[in-house]
């Protein structure tokens, strides 16, 4: 009987999905793309029509089904062009354009040919409702930017949560050591750290549970919860019998900024800029001060591919005095901003490096290029990624989320990240007789490569492609390397070396007209 039951509910439910898959929910669909095409209209960098749109992103149906064809018909001027939908050899359908811009009939063009085409085709209706819009975006958004996109209810949702932090935890990262679980890695942000948990301590239990022989995947699970909900956990230092912490679960944002000590510099990787980066860099440059032999700090941005364009800005701020960071520029005037700090440097003019790469990208080459061009610090390592393209997010009505290139990024002398990256003074990337050369030339007060870095900073946007590439050539893009940090440390014991390449950047920061 138990069999049969399930049997039937198999069937059940296998119907109810064909059922669902049957027919196309137009009314959600209309919805998504005229929320779409809201958001979009004002905010994209070039003009496009409405028509445009559609046509773009129709085409994108062939790419789950390739027997589906979407096209205009050879037509009499005189009379208003049309749009053919076809299914193998056959017309489904064809219909009359409506004026260039008049996106209500656009949208209902796409939901209508969308419709016909799901009725036709058993690949889209496999595909499913989400990858038929996916396919839409994808093809409208080839055609814009490598930024913009369009992101599915599922993945988008997992996204917010992540940003958002929806599940609290104590902020510590476990490894196992035999039978024993030792704490590997502390979040600077989370209450283990601020109730003085260290790294290599053993953790003996969590709530009075033994860890013993346990996983660690399975005791950090343990330690996450709802926010405000308490865990007690029973710590051990190597050789001493366990001490109870209480704690309170926490949304803990992730840690972004690890530092460590080289002789008396300070070295501060981070990985990349979301809503605590600033206050991070913040707290651990105050304790690196506490350190009176102090020479320097290093920034180190390799691998870092962006995040919060505001948290670069401050995080620049804790190293400026004053000054524009960046400037955003796009079409529509929301996007339009010059991101100027002022306050102070909590450093009071200690030697600064920052280390980039081929991976370093977004808002950490907005820090770098600012630190750059105000001549706070010496850039180290090889040309960086190049994105200098801002996005705007919109949620749609389904779930998703449009993700829309709407300004373009100008570092502070004027001139554009988009595809040139940031041209560093030293190169890493050229190999060690090339870094031995500079650095010979540095000692007797010259950079080497000043004519590169001049002209990457005298660029201004519309550029061409191969101007851009013939400034990269110079310093080709590379994965970060033990050379960049030992470089940084050698030039940081060169007080000489380092003030020319500082000298060697551009000077006319108060004309500069980004």
């Amino acid at each position: 009987m138990r069999v049969l039951l399930a049997v039937s509910l198999s069937v059940w439910l296998g119907t109810a999905q064909a059922a669902e898959n049957a027919s196309l929910d137009t009314g959600l669909l209309s919805s998504v793309l005229s929320s779409a095409f809201r958001f979009l209209n004002p905010r994209t960098l070039e003009v496009h029509s409405s028509r445009t749109y559609c046509l773009w992103g129709l085409d994108g149906l062939t790419a789950i089904d390739p027997s589906i064809t979407i096209a205009e018909p050879p037509h009499d001027p005189k009379k208003p062009a049309t749009l053919r939908l076809t299914i193998g050899q056959k017309v489904v359908s064809e219909v009359n354009e409506p004026a260039e811009n008049d996106t209500l009939e656009w949208v209902k063009i796409i939901v209508s040919t969308m419709d016909a085409s799901w009725q036709g085709s058993a690949a889209l209706r496999d595909a499913g409702r989400d990858a038929l819009l996916q396919s839409f975006f994808d093809e409208l958004f080839n055609h814009l930017d490598p930024y913009s996109r369009y992101v599915a209810p599922t993945p988008a949702g997992d996204d917010r949560a992540n940003r958002t932090g929806a599940q609290a935890d104590v902020g510590l990262t476990l490894t196992r050591d035999g039978s024993t679980l030792i704490v590997s890695a502390l979040n600077a942000n989370g209450p283990a750290w601020a109730a003085g948990a260290n790294i290599g301590q053993r953790l003996l239990a969590v709530d009075g549970r033994a860890t013993r022989n346990q996983d660690p995947a399975t005791v950090e699970s343990w330690l996450k919860g709802a926010p405000g909900t308490k865990v007690k956990l029973l710590l051990a230092d190597p050789g001493y019998h366990g001490t109870a912490i209480h704690l309170e679960r926490q949304v803990v944002p992730p840690q972004t900024v690890f530092a460590s000590m080289r002789e008396h510099v300070a070295v501060f990787r981070i990985s990349s800029f979301s809503s605590d980066t600033a206050e991070e860099l913040s707290q651990n440059i105050d304790q690196a001060l506490e350190d009176k032999k102090l020479s320097g700090l290093i920034l180190d941005l390799r691998g870092d591919r962006g995040g919060v364009l505001q948290q670069a800005v401050t995080a620049t701020a804790l190293l400026l005095d004053r000054g524009i960071a960046v400037v955003t520029k796009g079409r529509d005037p929301k996007s339009n901003h010059i991101w100027a700090v002022q306050g102070g440097d909590m450093t009071h003019g200690l030697p600064v490096i920052a280390l980039v790469d081929g991976r370093t990208a977004s808002a950490a080459e907005i820090m770098a290029a600012a630190l750059a061009d105000h001549r706070r610090a010496v850039v180290i390592g090889s040309a960086t990624l190049g994105k200098g393209l801002v996005q705007a997010v919109g949620q749609m009505p389904d779930g998703g989320e449009l993700f829309v290139t709407w300004s373009r990024v100008l570092a502070p002398l004027g001139w554009p990240l988009q595809g040139l990256g940031v041209t560093p003074q030293i190169c890493t990337s050229r190999g060690a007789q090339a870094l031995d050369q500079q650095l010979q030339s540095l000692a007797q007060g010259k950079l080497l490569d000043a004519e590169s870095v001049t002209a990457s900073r005298a660029l201004r946007f519309p550029v061409s492609v191969s101007r851009i590439l013939d400034i990269r050539r110079h310093c080709p893009a590379a994965l970060g390397t033990d050379a960049d940090l030992d470089t940084a440390s050698l030039l940081l014991q060169r007080p000489d070396s380092y003030k020319a390449a500082l000298s060697a950047m551009p000077d006319d920061m108060d004309d500069a007209k980004p």
